[in-house]
């Protein structure tokens, strides 16, 4: 369990020779923590996570500013956290909330908002075979494999993949060798998506398959909506078709969402006006004791 409280004020943390798999991998690094605040940093160019939390519980992230790292904002394995009032731009991917298939504690909990996030559209420098490695460039918010993730009042602006992205360990590319435990849970379940601006972005998605299916579903000159899922769900949850109402992917700020279908590696993709526009109750906001 976590043993350690942490504040992390100030602090700028800067590679100077630009994006650079050679730059250390993270700015700051909080693990195995709780009562963590991160707030008023500035952090320029690391080749994994900027900013990182893993492992740890009820955790602030504020008024900080992410640019040209892979991950902007990284929160993995996490419990209750508050990502909010942040500047993440020219990331490969702006803000990731991860669960990891290796480790001892399962993350759930995370609200993300009022950030700007904006033009995450640096080519991808980090390490290979690193799970940040398949982060495609132009991710704005990434989801993966994470449960209880409320995403509401943020500005998403020019994002070239797409502005949200829903996804499951089984697109991430990042089979691991180190083994799965007991308690992970590949499917993200219980994502709520509201209360956003958005302004461009998804026209030029990152990777050939995401071109492909930009391609084949919208066209030359078209672009990928700012909600992207990736389509797996667990059978053994099903009810009547769908996911129980209080583990459901709940978008209602846009008018499409694309289910990329890749369990049928993209060969039936679906844009849904309907199936997403339900509603979850709003998550607690974290309290910290420092």
């Amino acid at each position: 369990m976590p043993a350690f409280t942490i504040t992390l004020r100030g602090l700028r943390i800067e590679w100077t020779g630009g994006p650079s798999t050679a730059n250390g991998a993270y700015g700051l690094y909080p693990v195995r923590t709780k009562q963590v605040l991160i707030e008023d940093c500035l952090v320029i160019g690391a080749s994994d996570a900027g900013i990182y939390v893993g492992q740890s519980e009820d955790i602030i992230v504020r008024r900080n500013t992410a640019r040209l790292n892979v991950a902007g904002i990284e929160i993995e394995n996490s419990r209750r956290t508050d990502v909010y009032e942040n500047v993440v731009t020219e990331n490969t991917g702006g803000v990731l909330v991860f669960n990891m298939p290796n480790l001892p504690q399962r993350g759930e909990g995370a609200r993300v908002f009022r950030n700007k996030i904006y033009a995450n559209n640096t080519a991808n420098f980090g390490a290979k075979g690193t799970p940040v490695a398949s982060v495609p460039a132009g991710s704005g918010v990434v989801i993966n494999s994470n449960d209880q993730v409320e995403i509401f009042d943020n500005d998403f602006t020019d994002n070239a993949t797409a502005h949200v992205i829903i996804s499951s360990y089984f697109s991430t590319g990042y089979m691991t060798e180190k083994g799965v435990a007991e308690i992970f849970d590949p499917y993200p379940e219980a994502i709520h998506v509201h209360g956003n601006r958005y302004v461009g972005g998804g026209n030029a998605p990152d990777g050939l398959d995401l071109k492909a299916l930009k391609l084949a579903v919208f066209g030359l000159s078209g672009r990928f909506p700012p909600v992207l899922w990736d389509g797996y769900v667990d059978s053994k949850k099903m009810q009547n078709g769908n996911l129980p109402p209080n583990l459901a992917i709940c978008v209602r700020d846009v008018g499409e969402v694309l289910n990329a279908d890749g369990p049928g590696e993209y060969r039936n993709p679906k844009v849904s006006r309907l199936e997403h526009n339900c509603s979850l109750a709003s998550l607690p906001p974290v309290e910290l004791k420092l």
